[in-house]
C-alpha cells in the first residue's frame, strides 16, 4: 500500500475519540493521509473507519506511545504505508489527579512516561524522518491551561504540560534549519466523551469560563490545524491557549 505521492501525511496520537479524533477527522477531510493512533485497539479501528467512510484516507495503528519500541514502529508504519511523514500531533496524554502530599510514585511515573518521554521520543522519531525525506514538517504538542495556571490536584500533570511548551521552544534551535516548525496548543476545559461523564461539567465550566461555555473539540482542532497549515510556515516555538478566557481569571471548580 506504499504511496510516494506528494499528498501530506500526518500522525495523530490519542485519536480514538475526543480532541484527537476531531483533529484526525478534520485532517482527513482536508485531504491529508492520516495515521491514527490510540491505545485502545477498538477505538482506533472505529475512528479510522469513520474517517475512511467519510471520504478521507486513514490507517489505524493502535499501541502505547509511551513505549519507545512502539513509537519506532508507529513512524515506520506511516512511512511503509504512505512513504513519508509531514506532520505529527502528539496528542496522547494521561491525567491522574491527586494531592501533592499524597501523590503516588507509580502515578507520577505513568504521567511522566507518556506525557513527557512519549512526546519527546515520538517527536524525535518523526523529526528524523522529516529530516531524511527533506521538505520540512510540522510538530505539534498538546499542552494544557494547567501548564499556565495552577489547578487543584494536577501538579504532576501541569508540570508535564508546561515542560512540553519549553520543549517546543528548545527544538526551534535544532529543527528550524530543516524547516520543521514546533508549536503547542493548550486547551482549557473541553467537551469530550471523558469530561461529559461528569454531569456537572458543562454547568461548572460554563459558569467559570469568561466566554460562558467550555470548548468543543472543534474549537481545539481549529487551532491545531492553523499550526499545521501553510499559513503558519513562519510560526515556531509558540503556544496558543484555547480556553474561553479561563487563564485570565483562573477560578478552580468547586471541590466535590
Amino acid at each position: 500500500m506504499r504511496n510516494n505521492n506528494n499528498t501530506p501525511v500526518a500522525i495523530v496520537t490519542g485519536a480514538g475519540q475526543g480532541i484527537g479524533f476531531e483533529i484526525a477527522r478534520r485532517l482527513g477531510e482536508a485531504g491529508t493521509r492520516v495515521v491514527l493512533n490510540d491505545l485502545d485497539e477498538r477505538l482506533a479501528a472505529d475512528a479510522a473507519k469513520a474517517i475512511n467512510v467519510s471520504g478521507g484516507t486513514c490507517m489505524a495503528v493502535p499501541g502505547d506511545v509511551s513505549d519507545l519500541v512502539f513509537i519506532e514502529e508507529l513512524v515506520a508504519a506511516a512511512v511503509s504505508a504512505y512513504g513519508r511523514v509531514d506532520s505529527l500531533v502528539a496528542n496522547a496524554g494521561i491525567t491522574l489527579f491527586g494531592s501533592f502530599l499524597d501523590y503516588k510514585a507509580d502515578d507520577l511515573r505513568k504521567v511522566l512516561q507518556l506525557n513527557l518521554f512519549g512526546s519527546f521520543m515520538l517527536a524525535q522519531q518523526a523529526a528524523r524522518q522529516m529530516v531524511k525525506q527533506g521538505g520540512g514538517g510540522r510538530i505539534l504538542f498538546m499542552s494544557s491551561v494547567t501548564g499556565h495556571q495552577a489547578h487543584r490536584g494536577l501538579a504532576a500533570y501541569g508540570m508535564t504540560k508546561a515542560a512540553l511548551e519549553m520543549l517546543a521552544k528548545s527544538l526551534v534551535i535544532e529543527l528550524s534549519p530543516h524547516q520543521i516548525t514546533v508549536n503547542t496548543v493548550a486547551p482549557g476545559a473541553t467537551l469530550t466523551e471523558r469530561t461529559l461523564e461528569d454531569p456537572a461539567y458543562v454547568s461548572v465550566w460554563s459558569e467559570i469560563t469568561p466566554l460562558g461555555r467550555p470548548a468543543t473539540c472543534a474549537d481545539i482542532a481549529e487551532a491545531v490545524l492553523y499550526f499545521l497549515s501553510p499559513g503558519a510556515k513562519h510560526v515556531t516555538g509558540q503556544f496558543l491557549v484555547v480556553d474561553g478566557g479561563w487563564t485570565s481569571v483562573s477560578p478552580n471548580p468547586p471541590e466535590n
